[in-house]
């Protein structure tokens, strides 16, 4: 027998029935009478309903669900560039030195390696909205903490807890923007997703720099806090819950409970566990020795937990990416072009300053106002080229953009002592440029090729092949240079054409890695669109 009730034929893998309030009237919700003038419900819960009914109702609704989105990401990342600027101050009050301190940036990095992969799961089991809000609160939890923070190792903790939040908050939100745009849309949406991930922490230093010259770092948390609340309201006002009578919410609830059960929790841990070792040794590599027994254990425990998480793909019942998903190339070209482009992008960032200081002499300001061109291109690009990406096809815009970042890298390596500023501005523009118009592209046609049921899985995979590359790029290319330092006899020398050489060997690595990311562009698939669609 059919089941009549109101939203029984709404299934999982619906996208629509997942988060569209109109599929389940949710009578239960409003009183016996099923309407909005039931006795049970006060103002505020009246006034979110109304909010997001009229969302739902529009034809502009996924557009809704990314804007209350963006306003979460621009809260949780717009701290990430600015509270760099006061390592110096912090440690000061701590009695501790900057080094120690790196490790705000570095431990946030391995414990979203270490959650990502569980937590990209779970959002997939238990609902990615419930998710998106659990690291919102966990954010204000961490943004507090670390206002509060009496010591180094309260402080270390606090920041290091934000990565997992992060890691809720990131694949929650990639899974939740997959869902509610179509497969030909979505190009656009992540466009508008790199702007902010880009400029938010841009807008970070115009906006949090004032704040802690004039009230120290700490306000810089308290001011987060602000904004995470406000991210937190928008965001359960417009996105619905799925509603719906008693016992079909005890069904949903019983299965997800025997699916978490069911998942494989060995490949989960171990490819957790593989990622968080290979940042680690990345990390403690320049500091410790490369040849470090500490090291070279971490890397040990990276191969040896990767290969059990690829013996748990071929072998388990319920893996944790099922494996044909790796026989198919927009699964897994997206992720080598982002861990490349990451790569190049992040260690010709880390590396930019020291150029532009010990080779020609920059002061630290001018250093600054010349490096904004990078991130301010890389977030007007993203937007335009998700829009671009409709018409050219997201395998031709990947192309490009790997093309302009790779170049841009070249550029960095053929730096002369002649050199004007204005072809390090270039070289900047199109290091933003190329990010800029590869990103959205990758992400779209990798959604594009897994079921909704498992988009948390694919957003954490995206974002853990970023970070790997992230941290990466900036160890390897820093060791490169420092090495070429220490061999030449330039520890110490003023800045000139000598230590301008140092720079030409990384930037060459950089652009072979970026080489990498442009010949896994060159076989991505343009996601299906009929001539109609192309014309939007």
């Amino acid at each position: 027998m059919s089941d009549s009730r109101p939203g029984a034929h709404v299934e999982r893998d619906d996208p629509e029935g997942l988060l569209n309030p109109r599929t389940d009237p949710a009578s239960a919700a409003f009183g016996t009478l099923g309407s909005e003038a039931g006795s049970d419900l006060n103002w505020f819960f009246l006034l979110r309903q109304r909010v997001q009914d009229r969302a739902a109702g529009s034809s502009r609704y996924p557009w809704w669900v990314l804007w209350s989105l963006l306003a979460g990401l621009f809260a949780l990342n717009f701290t990430f560039t600015v509270f760099i600027v006061a390592l110096p101050t912090v440690a000061g009050q701590f009695h501790t030195s900057v080094t120690v301190l790196t490790w705000t940036m570095v431990g946030p990095l391995l414990a979203y390696g270490l959650a990502a992969p569980i937590l990209g799961k779970t959002g997939d089991i238990y609902g990615h909205r419930r998710l998106y809000l659990f690291g919102l609160v966990g954010a204000m939890v961490s943004a507090v903490l670390t206002a509060l923070a009496v010591n180094v190792d309260m402080l270390l903790f606090a920041r290091t807890l934000d990565g997992i939040q992060g890691a809720a908050t990131g694949t929650a939100s990639g899974a939740l923007i997959n869902m509610v745009f179509s497969p030909q849309e979505r190009v656009k949406a992540m466009g508008w997703w790199s702007l902010i991930g880009a400029g938010g922490p841009v807008i970070g230093v115009s906006l949090g720099s004032p704040i802690i010259a004039a009230f120290g770092w700490r306000a810089l948390f308290w001011f987060q806090l602000v904004l995470i609340a406000l991210a937190l309201l928008v965001v359960s006002f417009v996105l619905p819950r799925r509603r719906g009578f008693d016992d079909e919410a005890a069904e949903k609830k019983e299965r997800a409970r025997q699916e978490f059960k069911k998942m494989d929790w060995l490949g989960s841990w171990a490819l957790s566990l593989s990622v968080t070792a290979l940042m680690l040794g990345l990390s403690l590599g320049p500091s410790v020795g490369w040849s470090s027994v500490w090291c070279l254990g971490t890397f040990v425990l990276c191969v040896v937990m990767l290969w059990i998480f690829v013996h748990r793909i071929r072998h388990a019942q319920n893996p944790l990416i099922p494996a044909h998903y790796f026989r198919r190339r927009n699964f897994v070209m997206p992720m080598v072009l982002r861990a490349s482009a990451n790569f190049a992008y992040f260690g010709a960032f880390f590396l930019f300053p020291l150029l532009m200081e010990e080779g020609y002499g920059y002061s630290i300001p001018h250093v600054g106002g010349l490096a904004i061109a990078r991130p301010i291109t890389f977030a007007l690009c993203s937007p335009i080229a998700g829009y671009v990406a409709v018409r050219i096809g997201e395998r031709v815009s990947a192309i490009a953009g790997a093309t302009f970042l790779t170049c841009s890298l070249v550029l960095f390596a053929l730096l002369q002592p002649s050199t004007g500023a204005w072809v390090v501005a270039i070289a900047l523009a199109l290091s933003g440029l190329g990010m800029g118009v590869a990103m959205p592209s990758s992400s779209s046609v990798m959604a594009n090729e897994v079921k909704t049921s498992e988009f948390g899985v694919m957003s954490a995979a995206q974002m853990l092949a970023m970070q790997v590359g992230e941290v990466a790029g900036i160890q390897v290319l820093e060791t490169v240079q420092q090495a070429l330092v220490h061999r030449r006899g330039l520890v110490g020398a003023k800045p000139g054409p000598a230590l301008l050489g140092t720079f030409q060997l990384p930037f060459i690595i950089g652009a072979s890695v970026g080489v990498l990311g442009l010949l896994a562009a060159m076989f991505l698939r343009d996601v299906p669109r009929d001539k109609a669609h192309r014309g939007h």
